[in-house]
């Protein structure tokens, strides 16, 4: 690494990490570079600096918060809905492992995400934001970096799990795809199988995190996201990977909707690095064909 230019070296990182994925010694601290936490090009004292800043920024939002928060009880009839939903998911929330152990804080991932809420006017709570940053807090050991990293993977993944931003055009850009790659199959789900992909949204606001048979799995899938590699967007053809999964099952069946979304539930236990390869080769096959320009822009 320390013979390539700046540039370069950060190509090769992200390249390393697309194609091998994370070991779990090295996760933390690489998310932070992926995310954009820290500078590709920053020194460790930098970086010290970095965390230090972002630090006393999480406690000075904090400090706001707290002063505000009657405030928005009394003028803000979401603040209170929201924080009602919040501590319902969290209280939900199985925090324990195989043996019992405690995993998580629940209390300090319900500062956390409602700390999010207040901040972030561009990514509301939605349900299963909870999971998301319940994962973040098991990465890392700090309340800050968990905040910050996961304000960066929304950012850096241009928001595509939030429902009133990123998810719809998902949705539409995967019913493209399957037009397009896959007629026969597009005829049926817009036949007996109609309105079964715009009810997929799941798989979008929770980055396919319920598919995967291990925290290491939704890891090394986000993981993948964060590069930016093979290409834009690369959840639209995880998602079109998935379908293929049931395609058979479906056209011999003759599925209807509630049946298609019912086989599509039931894809769970899936090996992220099976999937991220199918997922490349659905894009390998993609860019040898003439794709229609609203696939490219998409994409490319």
């Amino acid at each position: 690494m320390t013979t390539l230019s700046p540039e370069n070296s950060l190509s090769a990182r992200q390249s390393a990490s697309f194609i091998l994925g994370l070991h779990p010694f090295v996760r933390t601290e690489a998310w932070k570079f992926l995310t954009g936490y820290y500078s590709w090009q920053s020194s460790q004292d930098e970086r010290l600096m970095v965390d230090s800043t972002r630090r006393k920024n999480y406690e000075a939002l904090c400090q706001m918060y707290e002063k505000i928060q009657p405030l928005l009880e009394n003028l803000h009839r979401n603040f209170i809905e929201t924080r009602n939903n919040i501590g319902y998911d969290i209280q939900k929330l199985y925090d324990k492992d195989p043996l019992g152990n405690v995993l998580i804080d629940k209390k300090r991932l319900e500062k956390i995400l409602l700390l999010s809420y207040v901040c972030n006017t561009q990514a509301e709570y939605q349900q299963g934001y909870h999971e998301m940053v319940m994962l973040f807090q098991l990465m890392v050991e700090h309340d800050h970096e968990t905040f910050w990293l996961f304000q960066f993977f929304l950012q850096k993944t241009e928001h595509s799990c939030v429902i009133n931003i990123g998810v719809g055009k998902n949705l539409d850009m995967l019913n493209n795809l399957i037009n397009f790659l896959d007629p026969v199959f597009a005829e049926h789900l817009k036949g007996k199988g109609a309105g079964t992909v715009q009810s997929l949204f799941p798989w979008f606001c929770l980055y396919f995190q319920r598919a995967f048979k291990s925290f290491d799995d939704v890891w090394r899938l986000w993981e993948v996201l964060l590069t930016g590699k093979p290409c834009r967007n690369f959840q639209v053809l995880v998602a079109y990977s998935m379908l293929q999964m049931v395609r058979k099952q479906v056209l011999q069946e003759s599925m209807a909707g509630d049946d298609i979304l019912l086989a599509c539930n039931n894809l769970i236990d899936l090996d992220a690095t099976e999937l991220v390869s199918t997922a490349c080769t659905v894009y390998a096959e993609l860019v040898q064909k003439d794709v229609p320009q609203s696939l490219k822009d998409f994409f490319l």
